[in-house]
């Protein structure tokens, strides 16, 4: 088959198999052709392999049927769903949280550090005019307090699952952030990224001085580096997967082979190829095919 619909649903609300008969269903009657529904793990995903209907149009379909079940849908070209690079993105995705705004809680900001990391998330505001204005409003903070803020971090569910899979499958896995170096370095060692890209703070006599080393990490430099990665593997962008949930990762989104946008900004969410809104990121392993058996716990 030419093209595979995948179901995701999060564990705790199982995907019925009634759904998945339904969503088939469906697509056979605008006049697809599909295969027997193969479980990629049971009661979570499932696959339908299809032809002779546009990819768009079958995910549609599939929508139409789920309506506002917690179920998230991607189709795609069967032959290259497996990838070869991930790049991802770190706040709210590999992460649960905006680091920053976490800095800033140390010295009582974070509502209002978090107000504006917000907008610019939502493509509101420039990003690097953000950024700066963020970082500025931390000077003298002592760089004690990011060990402080490090550990309070968490890693979003299935995002070593995602990474040490997909890096065991043979793929280069870099994360790519608009945050920090002191931050990306111990989240790529903590999930076996193979590289980790970023900002850094100026830090001078044990406090951050309030700005931020250039050139500064942004949109652009994402999409670079999904290019310039794939071509160093000697891999199309059909090989490529990129998710992240921001204004400044649409760029490597809208270019990867496969982008997600993992719990995206309503700005992202609109412009996105893909969506997870409900699975974790283990939902991105099923997208590419791979059984609950193949994940590196």
């Amino acid at each position: 088959m030419q093209s595979v619909l995948t179901l995701i649903a999060p564990e705790a609300a199982p995907l019925p198999e009634r759904i998945v008969g339904e969503v088939r269903a469906a697509l056979n009657t605008l006049g697809a052709e599909t295969g027997y529904p193969v479980w990629l793990c049971d009661g979570i995903a499932a696959d339908i392999a299809f032809e002779m209907l546009a990819d768009d149009q079958a995910q549609a379909v599939a929508r139409d049927i789920t309506g506002d079940a917690p179920i998230d849908i991607i189709a795609q070209e069967a032959a290259t769903r497996r990838k070869a690079l991930l790049l991802a993105d770190m706040d709210s995705t590999i992460v649960t949280s905006e680091t920053l705004d976490d800095l800033a809680a140390h010295i009582g900001i974070k509502d209002e550090i978090a107000a504006i990391t917000a907008r610019a998330m939502n493509g509101e505001l420039d990003f690097k005019e953000a950024l700066r204005e963020r970082v500025g409003r931390l000077k003298g903070l002592a760089a004690d307090a990011l060990a402080d803020a490090y550990a309070e971090v968490e890693l979003s569910k299935g995002a070593e699952t995602l990474v040490r899979t997909m890096a065991a499958g043979g793929a280069h896995c870099v994360l790519v952030s608009g945050g920090f170096k002191y931050f990306t370095s111990r989240i790529r060692e903590r999930c076996g990224f193979h590289e980790d890209l970023s900002n850094d703070f100026v830090i001078e006599d044990g406090k951050l001085t309030g700005e931020v080393t250039e050139p500064i990490l942004d949109k652009d430099v994402k999409l670079q580096t999904l290019i310039a990665r794939a071509a160093e593997h000697g891999l199309s962008l059909a090989h490529t997967l990129s998710v992240g949930d921001g204004a400044n990762d649409l760029p490597m989104l809208k270019a990867a082979g496969l982008g997600v946008a993992y719990r995206g900004k309503p700005a992202v969410r609109a412009e996105a190829p893909a969506q997870l809104d409900h699975a974790d990121l283990t939902g991105l392993l099923y997208a590419q095919g791979y059984r609950v058996e193949e994940f590196v716990r």
